[in-house]
């Protein structure tokens, strides 16, 4: 491994035969250089699902990480593999007990109002388009934040608007949601990565970006 490049730990999902996308992309950006990290391991809480799949035809080692996920076994795995930066992309479980400085999120709708737990993939979408029939929104948001004890409520550093569209179904938006989160997330953990965005971890007045940053 390139000592001079920093390391990131990724907790992936994914489901007993597919997933893990978003992880495949940040390594593959890492292999072109888009994104300035390692990738050192992905963890699933799926023993021989799709993310196990992935990292085996990435060659990135794989960790499982079944139940319960306590503090003290989400510690153990970080304290082994001491990475810079801890990427959850699509990981579906509480994390408890990480520094939450240097864990961060990506969630496919907006935030606070389309996050908490059960509220990912498909059923964020649902939900969105739902809130849009109604006429209370007219667009949902591909979302990154910093991660805290409690799901997505952590401070969030990016947003991106991703328009709902008359004829709009779950599957249509995820499909654009996702190709969102793929084409930026790599390009905001760099952000993260280098210090241009970042928190004291306790207070969200704290969180600083840069000052050409408009994706607030």
């Amino acid at each position: 491994m390139d000592e001079s490049k920093k390391k990131i730990l990724v907790f992936a999902s994914g489901d007993e035969t597919g997933g893990g996308s978003g992880f495949q992309e940040l390594v593959e950006n890492s292999l072109t250089g888009i994104l300035k990290a390692k990738i050192v391991a992905v963890v699933s809480n799926h023993g021989n699902g799709g993310v196990r799949q992935r990292a085996n035809n990435l060659g990135v080692p794989f960790i499982y990480l079944g139940g319960p996920w306590v503090s003290g076994r989400y510690k153990t795995i970080v304290q082994q593999l001491q990475p810079d930066l801890v990427c959850l992309s699509g990981w579906l479980k509480l994390v408890r007990g990480l520094d939450p400085q240097i864990t961060i999120n990506i969630h496919p709708g907006p935030l606070p109002d389309f996050g908490g737990h059960g509220m990912y993939g498909h059923h964020v979408h649902e939900a969105v388009i739902a809130t849009s029939q109604k006429g209370l929104v007219t667009s949902s948001t591909v979302t990154m934040h910093f991660v805290t004890d409690k799901y997505d409520r952590g401070p969030v550093f990016f947003r991106y608007p991703v328009l709902i569209r008359p004829d709009e179904m779950p599957e249509s938006l995820g499909a654009r949601v996702n190709k969102i989160e793929h084409t930026w997330q790599s390009f905001i953990t760099n952000l993260v990565l280098n210090g241009e965005i970042s928190w004291d971890g306790v207070d969200p007045k704290s969180l600083t970006v840069p000052s050409w940053y408009n994706f607030l």
